[in-house]
């Protein structure tokens, strides 16, 4: 199967909740401040080199999701309930 282009729902659902201020700032201007979603995807899977301006801890976090180095399956996207949790 074709891996998802945008491994970061998947990515989000796991890791906001555990985030601090300042990763969620650097992970919401990650994915909002880049034209193109392919580039966030070509960075996270290491096929291109990450611009020095996003190469921080959230891109590495990223990027070490997208190793899935427990062969998780990831077919479908997550529900977006995720975003309306109450904060824990």
């Amino acid at each position: 199967s074709r891996p998802d282009p945008s491994p970061s729902s998947l990515f989000a659902k796991e890791n906001l909740a555990r985030m601090s201020e300042e990763q969620l700032n650097r992970y919401d201007r990650l994915i909002n401040e880049p034209s193109n979603d392919w580039d966030i995807y070509y960075w996270a899977t290491e096929a291109k080199p990450t611009p020095a301006d996003f190469d921080t801890d959230v891109m590495a976090m990223l990027r070490e999701f997208a190793k899935n180095r427990n062969r998780e399956q990831r077919l479908r996207q997550p529900d977006l309930e995720y975003l309306f949790e109450p904060p824990r």
